[in-house]
């Protein structure tokens, strides 16, 4: 069988015997430049028995930590990943598995565990912190949020040493062990590439007091609301008739956050020709028409690199602001959960809209107005967590988000999910109690709340509370 690569993908096959033909070819220095091992994924019963056979002799019999053996039901568990080490004759010469903390659904908390490394293989190789490294990436590419291991107390120094964190001392087997954590910035550095450039940006472009940081702007002395937003080029280039639809969809989003009508769209379109443009303005004149707005006008213009944006009009004589929120409110996230990746973006956008009827698609935008929160925000490309971030800093609030309780699809990781384009994904903050918005198809629920100080925090079901933005998103302050 081929090789798993530690993003989980599947590698090409090895050629039989490659030192034999190396040798035959006369290549020395390759052959002396060749790694004293490999690690790859454990491959059948074979390399999982040589892994658990280690574990044995050095858990049981070496260390005597435990009596007969050293099995538990992570070692059952199908999510289980093992990965080994092996030397260039194929041979195991070390492991580690990670796995899910408990049998409930997979919420991104994963734990490392009975790392080990034959007696002989031990020294200067690195065996066991190149094992260390390869559980991490592959831990990131599960789609993992927070990462443990517990080891033994003289580990500690490789782990601090491999970037590892300490959280506390903990007794395992009657010996003394260290509860680590491998610190994984997803979700900060989503929000610092998406959104932390923005206060030192819009200093000059002051908006009306009340409304910093909103997805939409009030046209003074009018009833209107005004959204813009650019769809991404590549995409524009890549996949015109979805950007298309998308130049709609995130401005009617813009919209219904402050509980404003959708009137009408304004588009701009740059492309390369008329056949590409023809895709663009079909995908907004499909999406337009789902959404049951006109457009009233536009630009176009061709021969130039792919370009498209939108603005929306709305209106509302109360506009509901991102920065209502006070220390104490709930935090509802409602978010369609229907749909799919869109092809091409998995893990990056859910495609939840492109499939609904204009009644479900109206009631989903038209929520946020019927209920009428204290604050909210629909979720940009800065993701839920992200998003949440923005909400918190412009009511002058941190957020604390409990990951157990976020409404997610099935076909979603949790870190996917919190850091991708949802579809129709709506945060709301309000007093605890507070009716949730009546978003038809969507599916809502409390998983947080607001408090005194800022950034966000992600709390786990063992009331662990990880910090996923340590400060503002944005910095451009409070509403």
């Amino acid at each position: 069988m081929s090789a798993v690569n530690l993003d989980g993908s599947v590698a090409a096959p090895t050629v039989d015997d490659p030192q034999d033909i190396l040798a035959l070819l006369g290549d020395r220095s390759t052959l002396a430049r060749r790694p004293a091992f490999r690690i790859e994924e454990a491959d059948g019963t074979a390399d999982t028995a040589a892994y658990r056979e280690l574990r044995r002799a050095a858990f049981v019999q070496e260390q005597g930590l435990f009596a007969r053996h050293d099995l538990d039901d992570r070692d059952t568990d199908p999510r289980t990943v093992v990965l080994v080490a092996k030397d260039p004759e194929g041979t195991v010469v070390g492991g580690v598995r990670l796995c899910p903390v408990d049998d409930g659904p997979d919420l991104g908390w994963w734990q490392g565990g009975r790392l080990v490394v034959a007696r002989r293989a031990r020294g200067p190789h690195g065996i066991g912190a190149a094992l260390v490294r390869a559980a991490c990436a592959r831990a990131e590419a599960e789609g993992v949020l927070r990462f443990d291991a517990t080891v033994q107390a003289r580990n500690e120094v490789l782990f601090r040493r491999l970037g590892w964190q300490r959280v506390r001392d903990t007794t395992v087997a009657g010996m003394p062990h260290v509860l680590m954590r491998w610190p994984i910035g997803r979700i900060a550095a989503l929000a610092a590439a998406t959104k932390s450039p923005l206060g030192a940006l819009l200093t000059a472009l002051a908006p009306p007091p009340g409304f910093v940081g909103d997805d939409g702007a009030p046209v003074p002395g009018t009833d209107m609301i005004a959204a813009c937003d650019a769809i991404v080029p590549s995409m524009v280039e890549r996949d015109p008739e979805w950007a298309g639809w998308c130049a709609v969809l995130v401005n009617v989003n813009d919209l219904s956050a402050m509980g404003a009508a959708p009137l009408g769209l304004l588009d701009a379109v740059g492309a390369r020709d008329a056949a590409h443009a023809a895709h663009i303005l079909a995908g907004l004149a499909r999406a337009a028409q789902a959404y049951d707005i006109p457009v009233l006008g536009g630009h176009t213009q061709l021969g130039v690199p792919a370009a498209l944006s939108v603005t929306a009009l709305g209106r509302t004589d109360r506009p509901v602001t991102g920065g209502g929120g006070r220390p104490g409110h709930a935090v509802r996230l409602t978010a369609d959960l229907g749909g799919r990746w869109r092809p091409g973006y998995r893990g990056r956008q859910w495609d939840s809209t492109s499939h609904r009827r204009s009644d479900e698609l109206r009631t989903m935008t038209g929520a946020v107005a019927a209920a009428r929160p204290a604050a909210a925000k629909d979720v940009s490309m800065a993701g839920i967590v992200g998003t949440l971030g923005m909400l918190a800093e412009a009511s002058g609030c941190r957020a604390v988000l409990d990951v157990a309780d976020v409404p997610r699809p099935g076909g979603a990781t949790v870190g996917d999910w919190l850091t991708c384009f949802p579809g129709f994904a709506m945060l709301t903050a309000d007093e605890p109690g507070a009716p949730p918005l009546p978003a038809g198809p969507a599916t809502g629920a409390v998983c947080g709340e607001l408090t005194e100080g800022e950034g966000v925090g992600l709390r786990w079901p063992d009331g662990e509370i990880t910090e996923a933005v340590m400060s503002t998103v944005t910095g451009m302050g409070t509403a």
